[in-house]
Protein backbone atom coordinates (compact mmCIF):
# COMPACT_ATOMS: atom_id res chain seq x y z
CA UNK A 1 0.00 0.00 0.00
CA UNK A 2 1.06 3.56 -0.60
CA UNK A 3 0.18 6.99 0.74
CA UNK A 4 -0.53 8.23 -2.79
CA UNK A 5 -2.30 5.36 -4.59
CA UNK A 6 -3.87 5.54 -8.03
CA UNK A 7 -7.62 5.26 -7.41
CA UNK A 8 -10.57 4.41 -9.68
CA UNK A 9 -14.21 4.97 -8.80
CA UNK A 10 -16.15 2.42 -10.86
CA UNK A 11 -19.83 3.32 -10.58
CA UNK A 12 -22.74 4.46 -12.70
CA UNK A 13 -22.58 7.84 -10.92
CA UNK A 14 -18.88 8.70 -10.93
CA UNK A 15 -19.41 12.47 -10.73
CA UNK A 16 -21.13 12.23 -7.33
CA UNK A 17 -18.52 9.79 -6.07
CA UNK A 18 -15.67 11.96 -7.33
CA UNK A 19 -17.10 14.91 -5.42
CA UNK A 20 -16.88 12.94 -2.17
CA UNK A 21 -13.24 12.00 -2.84
CA UNK A 22 -12.37 15.55 -3.81
CA UNK A 23 -13.72 16.68 -0.45
CA UNK A 24 -12.09 13.94 1.64
CA UNK A 25 -8.86 13.30 -0.30
CA UNK A 26 -8.20 16.53 -2.23
CA UNK A 27 -4.54 15.66 -2.85
CA UNK A 28 -5.28 12.42 -4.72
CA UNK A 29 -5.77 11.99 -8.45
CA UNK A 30 -8.93 9.91 -8.77
CA UNK A 31 -10.37 8.50 -12.01
CA UNK A 32 -14.04 7.87 -12.71
CA UNK A 33 -15.35 4.97 -14.79
CA UNK A 34 -19.01 4.39 -15.60
CA UNK A 35 -18.91 1.24 -17.72
CA UNK A 36 -17.87 -2.38 -17.41
CA UNK A 37 -16.15 -2.41 -20.79
CA UNK A 38 -13.86 0.56 -20.08
CA UNK A 39 -12.57 -0.60 -16.70
CA UNK A 40 -9.81 -3.05 -17.80
CA UNK A 41 -8.15 -0.49 -20.08
CA UNK A 42 -8.35 2.23 -17.43
CA UNK A 43 -6.82 -0.01 -14.76
CA UNK A 44 -3.87 -0.69 -17.03
CA UNK A 45 -3.46 2.88 -18.21
CA UNK A 46 -3.37 4.46 -14.74
CA UNK A 47 -1.77 1.45 -12.98
CA UNK A 48 -4.63 1.48 -10.51
CA UNK A 49 -3.81 0.33 -6.99
CA UNK A 50 -7.26 0.89 -5.46
CA UNK A 51 -10.63 0.39 -7.13
CA UNK A 52 -14.00 1.20 -5.59
CA UNK A 53 -16.52 -0.78 -7.63
CA UNK A 54 -20.30 -1.10 -7.76
CA UNK A 55 -22.02 -3.99 -9.55
CA UNK A 56 -24.35 -1.63 -11.42
CA UNK A 57 -24.92 -3.56 -14.66
CA UNK A 58 -25.51 -7.13 -13.54
CA UNK A 59 -23.17 -10.01 -12.78
CA UNK A 60 -22.65 -11.78 -16.15
CA UNK A 61 -20.77 -8.86 -17.73
CA UNK A 62 -18.96 -7.75 -14.58
CA UNK A 63 -15.20 -7.29 -15.31
CA UNK A 64 -14.03 -9.44 -12.40
CA UNK A 65 -10.90 -10.68 -14.17
CA UNK A 66 -9.61 -7.15 -14.65
CA UNK A 67 -9.86 -6.63 -10.89
CA UNK A 68 -8.83 -9.91 -9.31
CA UNK A 69 -6.00 -10.65 -11.77
CA UNK A 70 -4.56 -7.16 -12.24
CA UNK A 71 -0.85 -6.91 -11.42
CA UNK A 72 -1.35 -3.42 -9.94
CA UNK A 73 -4.67 -3.59 -8.04
CA UNK A 74 -4.06 -4.29 -4.35
CA UNK A 75 -7.44 -3.35 -2.91
CA UNK A 76 -10.97 -3.65 -4.30
CA UNK A 77 -13.63 -1.88 -2.27
CA UNK A 78 -17.04 -3.29 -3.17
CA UNK A 79 -19.79 -0.68 -3.01
CA UNK A 80 -22.37 -3.12 -1.63
CA UNK A 81 -22.22 -6.05 0.75
CA UNK A 82 -22.15 -9.07 -1.58
CA UNK A 83 -18.88 -10.13 -3.18
CA UNK A 84 -19.91 -13.31 -5.05
CA UNK A 85 -19.63 -11.45 -8.38
CA UNK A 86 -15.86 -11.29 -7.81
CA UNK A 87 -15.56 -15.07 -7.64
CA UNK A 88 -12.42 -16.23 -5.85
CA UNK A 89 -9.34 -14.11 -5.27
CA UNK A 90 -5.95 -14.56 -3.65
CA UNK A 91 -6.09 -12.78 -0.27
CA UNK A 92 -2.30 -12.80 -0.11
CA UNK A 93 -2.20 -10.55 -3.16
CA UNK A 94 -5.53 -8.72 -3.12
CA UNK A 95 -7.61 -7.27 -0.29
CA UNK A 96 -11.36 -7.03 -0.79
CA UNK A 97 -13.60 -4.98 1.47
CA UNK A 98 -17.33 -4.37 1.29
CA UNK A 99 -19.84 -1.81 2.48
CA UNK A 100 -21.60 -4.14 4.90
CA UNK A 101 -24.22 -2.22 6.84
CA UNK A 102 -24.70 0.53 4.25
CA UNK A 103 -28.24 -0.72 3.61
CA UNK A 104 -28.88 -2.89 6.67
CA UNK A 105 -31.60 -0.61 8.01
CA UNK A 106 -33.34 -0.32 4.64
CA UNK A 107 -33.24 -4.08 4.10
CA UNK A 108 -34.69 -4.61 7.56
CA UNK A 109 -37.54 -2.22 6.74
CA UNK A 110 -38.16 -4.15 3.51
CA UNK A 111 -38.44 -7.36 5.54
CA UNK A 112 -40.75 -5.74 8.07
CA UNK A 113 -42.91 -4.39 5.25
CA UNK A 114 -43.10 -7.84 3.65
CA UNK A 115 -44.14 -9.46 6.92
CA UNK A 116 -46.83 -6.83 7.48
CA UNK A 117 -48.03 -7.12 3.88
CA UNK A 118 -48.73 -10.81 4.35
CA UNK A 119 -50.13 -10.56 7.88
CA UNK A 120 -52.46 -7.71 6.85
CA UNK A 121 -53.26 -9.37 3.49
CA UNK A 122 -52.57 -6.12 1.65
CA UNK A 123 -52.35 -7.91 -1.70
CA UNK A 124 -55.77 -9.46 -1.10
CA UNK A 125 -57.27 -6.10 -0.19
CA UNK A 126 -55.73 -4.59 -3.34
CA UNK A 127 -57.41 -7.25 -5.47
CA UNK A 128 -60.75 -6.61 -3.76
CA UNK A 129 -60.35 -2.86 -4.26
CA UNK A 130 -59.67 -3.29 -7.96
CA UNK A 131 -62.79 -5.47 -8.22
CA UNK A 132 -64.76 -2.97 -6.07
CA UNK A 133 -65.69 -5.72 -3.63
CA UNK A 134 -66.52 -4.81 -0.02
CA UNK A 135 -65.94 -7.23 2.83
CA UNK A 136 -64.26 -10.56 3.25
CA UNK A 137 -61.08 -9.17 4.76
CA UNK A 138 -59.05 -10.56 7.65
CA UNK A 139 -55.87 -9.31 9.32
CA UNK A 140 -53.44 -10.93 11.72
CA UNK A 141 -50.87 -9.45 14.10
CA UNK A 142 -47.18 -10.21 13.76
CA UNK A 143 -46.80 -9.71 17.50
CA UNK A 144 -46.18 -13.09 19.07
CA UNK A 145 -45.15 -14.68 15.77
CA UNK A 146 -41.78 -16.34 15.27
CA UNK A 147 -39.24 -15.12 12.72
CA UNK A 148 -36.22 -17.19 11.72
CA UNK A 149 -33.32 -15.15 10.36
CA UNK A 150 -30.77 -17.11 8.35
CA UNK A 151 -27.54 -15.12 8.38
CA UNK A 152 -26.76 -12.75 11.24
CA UNK A 153 -24.50 -10.16 9.73
CA UNK A 154 -25.40 -6.49 9.99
CA UNK A 155 -28.56 -6.96 7.93
CA UNK A 156 -29.78 -10.00 9.84
CA UNK A 157 -29.13 -8.27 13.15
CA UNK A 158 -31.04 -5.19 11.97
CA UNK A 159 -33.98 -7.42 11.01
CA UNK A 160 -33.90 -9.06 14.43
CA UNK A 161 -33.87 -5.76 16.33
CA UNK A 162 -36.92 -4.48 14.47
CA UNK A 163 -38.76 -7.78 14.81
CA UNK A 164 -38.10 -7.82 18.54
CA UNK A 165 -39.54 -4.31 18.89
CA UNK A 166 -42.69 -5.59 17.16
CA UNK A 167 -43.05 -8.26 19.82
CA UNK A 168 -41.89 -11.18 17.71
CA UNK A 169 -39.96 -14.23 18.89
CA UNK A 170 -36.59 -14.12 17.14
CA UNK A 171 -34.55 -17.15 16.07
CA UNK A 172 -31.25 -16.94 14.21
CA UNK A 173 -28.81 -19.16 12.33
CA UNK A 174 -25.19 -18.24 11.79
CA UNK A 175 -22.02 -20.14 10.88
CA UNK A 176 -20.45 -19.42 14.26
CA UNK A 177 -23.31 -19.25 16.76
CA UNK A 178 -23.00 -16.82 19.65
CA UNK A 179 -25.48 -14.87 21.75
CA UNK A 180 -26.90 -11.73 20.14
CA UNK A 181 -28.89 -9.29 22.32
CA UNK A 182 -31.82 -8.89 19.91
CA UNK A 183 -32.27 -12.63 19.32
CA UNK A 184 -34.00 -15.05 21.64
CA UNK A 185 -32.05 -18.01 20.25
CA UNK A 186 -28.99 -18.38 18.02
CA UNK A 187 -28.10 -21.73 16.47
CA UNK A 188 -25.60 -23.19 14.03
CA UNK A 189 -26.39 -24.34 10.47
CA UNK A 190 -27.05 -27.93 11.58
CA UNK A 191 -30.19 -26.75 13.38
CA UNK A 192 -31.74 -25.16 10.28
CA UNK A 193 -34.35 -27.79 9.39
CA UNK A 194 -35.97 -28.09 12.84
CA UNK A 195 -35.91 -24.30 13.22
CA UNK A 196 -37.76 -23.89 9.91
CA UNK A 197 -40.64 -25.86 11.35
CA UNK A 198 -41.01 -23.36 14.19
CA UNK A 199 -41.02 -20.19 12.07
CA UNK A 200 -43.96 -18.14 10.84
CA UNK A 201 -41.61 -15.95 8.79
CA UNK A 202 -38.25 -17.05 7.34
CA UNK A 203 -35.79 -14.35 6.32
CA UNK A 204 -32.79 -15.34 4.24
CA UNK A 205 -29.86 -12.92 4.21
CA UNK A 206 -26.75 -15.06 3.76
CA UNK A 207 -24.04 -14.50 1.12
CA UNK A 208 -23.87 -16.80 -1.89
CA UNK A 209 -21.15 -19.37 -1.21
CA UNK A 210 -20.63 -23.01 -2.16
CA UNK A 211 -22.03 -23.88 1.27
CA UNK A 212 -25.16 -21.74 0.82
CA UNK A 213 -25.99 -22.41 -2.83
CA UNK A 214 -29.34 -24.21 -2.89
CA UNK A 215 -29.60 -23.88 0.90
CA UNK A 216 -33.37 -23.45 0.71
CA UNK A 217 -34.33 -26.50 -1.31
CA UNK A 218 -36.81 -29.35 -1.22
CA UNK A 219 -35.91 -30.50 2.30
CA UNK A 220 -36.17 -26.97 3.65
CA UNK A 221 -39.64 -26.39 2.18
CA UNK A 222 -40.81 -29.77 3.48
CA UNK A 223 -39.78 -28.66 6.96
CA UNK A 224 -41.70 -25.35 6.84
CA UNK A 225 -45.18 -24.69 8.18
CA UNK A 226 -47.90 -24.42 5.57
CA UNK A 227 -48.58 -20.97 7.02
CA UNK A 228 -44.95 -19.83 6.67
CA UNK A 229 -43.82 -16.89 4.55
CA UNK A 230 -40.34 -16.82 3.01
CA UNK A 231 -38.54 -13.50 2.50
CA UNK A 232 -35.36 -13.67 0.43
CA UNK A 233 -32.94 -10.73 0.43
CA UNK A 234 -29.78 -12.80 0.04
CA UNK A 235 -28.38 -13.58 -3.41
CA UNK A 236 -29.82 -15.43 -6.36
CA UNK A 237 -28.83 -19.09 -6.05
CA UNK A 238 -29.28 -19.47 -2.30
CA UNK A 239 -32.93 -20.26 -2.95
CA UNK A 240 -33.65 -23.27 -5.17
CA UNK A 241 -36.33 -21.74 -7.39
CA UNK A 242 -37.53 -25.11 -8.70
CA UNK A 243 -38.10 -26.27 -5.12
CA UNK A 244 -39.93 -23.02 -4.37
CA UNK A 245 -42.23 -23.48 -7.36
CA UNK A 246 -43.01 -27.02 -6.24
CA UNK A 247 -43.73 -25.79 -2.71
CA UNK A 248 -46.05 -23.07 -4.02
CA UNK A 249 -47.86 -25.51 -6.29
CA UNK A 250 -48.26 -27.93 -3.39
CA UNK A 251 -49.37 -25.17 -1.00
CA UNK A 252 -46.52 -26.09 1.32
CA UNK A 253 -46.06 -22.45 2.31
CA UNK A 254 -48.29 -19.38 2.52
CA UNK A 255 -46.20 -17.27 0.16
CA UNK A 256 -42.94 -15.48 -0.49
CA UNK A 257 -41.41 -12.04 -0.95
CA UNK A 258 -38.41 -12.19 -3.27
CA UNK A 259 -35.87 -9.50 -4.10
CA UNK A 260 -33.15 -11.71 -5.62
CA UNK A 261 -33.22 -14.33 -8.35
CA UNK A 262 -30.95 -16.86 -10.03
CA UNK A 263 -31.34 -14.95 -13.32
CA UNK A 264 -31.67 -11.19 -13.22
CA UNK A 265 -33.62 -9.53 -14.70
CA UNK A 266 -36.22 -12.20 -13.98
CA UNK A 267 -37.32 -13.47 -17.43
CA UNK A 268 -40.78 -12.30 -18.47
CA UNK A 269 -41.90 -15.90 -18.98
CA UNK A 270 -40.75 -17.10 -15.55
CA UNK A 271 -43.49 -18.89 -13.65
CA UNK A 272 -42.93 -16.86 -10.47
CA UNK A 273 -44.64 -13.83 -12.03
CA UNK A 274 -47.99 -15.67 -12.06
CA UNK A 275 -48.43 -16.35 -8.32
CA UNK A 276 -50.77 -14.11 -6.34
CA UNK A 277 -48.96 -15.08 -3.13
CA UNK A 278 -45.48 -14.09 -4.36
CA UNK A 279 -44.24 -10.49 -4.12
CA UNK A 280 -41.46 -9.72 -6.60
CA UNK A 281 -39.11 -6.74 -6.42
CA UNK A 282 -36.22 -6.17 -8.88
CA UNK A 283 -33.21 -6.54 -6.54
CA UNK A 284 -33.89 -3.08 -5.16
CA UNK A 285 -34.49 -3.68 -1.44
CA UNK A 286 -31.17 -2.02 -0.62
CA UNK A 287 -31.59 0.88 -3.04
CA UNK A 288 -32.62 4.07 -1.29
CA UNK A 289 -31.91 7.71 -1.93
CA UNK A 290 -28.36 8.40 -0.82
CA UNK A 291 -27.13 4.83 -0.32
CA UNK A 292 -24.45 5.27 -2.97
CA UNK A 293 -23.01 8.41 -1.37
CA UNK A 294 -23.05 6.74 2.05
CA UNK A 295 -21.14 3.81 0.54
CA UNK A 296 -18.56 6.10 -1.06
CA UNK A 297 -18.09 7.91 2.26
CA UNK A 298 -17.45 4.55 3.93
CA UNK A 299 -14.84 3.93 1.25
CA UNK A 300 -13.30 7.38 1.79
CA UNK A 301 -12.92 6.66 5.52
CA UNK A 302 -11.29 3.33 4.73
CA UNK A 303 -9.03 5.03 2.20
CA UNK A 304 -7.68 7.22 5.01
CA UNK A 305 -6.77 4.04 6.88
CA UNK A 306 -5.19 2.55 3.77
CA UNK A 307 -3.03 5.61 3.13
CA UNK A 308 -1.81 5.72 6.73
CA UNK A 309 -1.09 1.99 6.90
CA UNK A 310 -3.88 1.20 9.34
CA UNK A 311 -5.99 -1.99 9.14
CA UNK A 312 -8.98 -1.71 6.83
CA UNK A 313 -12.55 -2.22 8.01
CA UNK A 314 -14.97 -4.74 6.48
CA UNK A 315 -12.26 -6.98 5.01
CA UNK A 316 -13.92 -9.94 3.28
CA UNK A 317 -12.61 -13.49 3.43
CA UNK A 318 -12.93 -15.25 0.04
CA UNK A 319 -13.76 -18.48 1.87
CA UNK A 320 -16.50 -17.05 4.12
CA UNK A 321 -17.81 -14.42 1.70
CA UNK A 322 -18.02 -11.82 4.48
Amino acid sequence: MSADPSVILHTDRPAAALAVLKETHPDLTVHGCDSYAALPELIGRVAAEVVYSVRFDGTPRYPRQALVESPTVKWVSVGGSGTDHLGRWDPERLTVTNAAGVAAGMLAEYVLGAMLSFSLDLRGFERRQQARVWGGGRVEPIEGKTVLIIGLGKTGTAVASRAQVMGMHTLGVRARPKAVPCLDEVHGPDALLPLLGRADFIVCCVPLLPSTRGLLGTAAFAAMKRSAVLIDISRGGVLDEAALLAALDGKQIKGAALDVFATEPLPADHRLWAYDNVAITPHCAAVYDGWDIKSVRMFADNLKRYRSGEPLENVVSPERGY
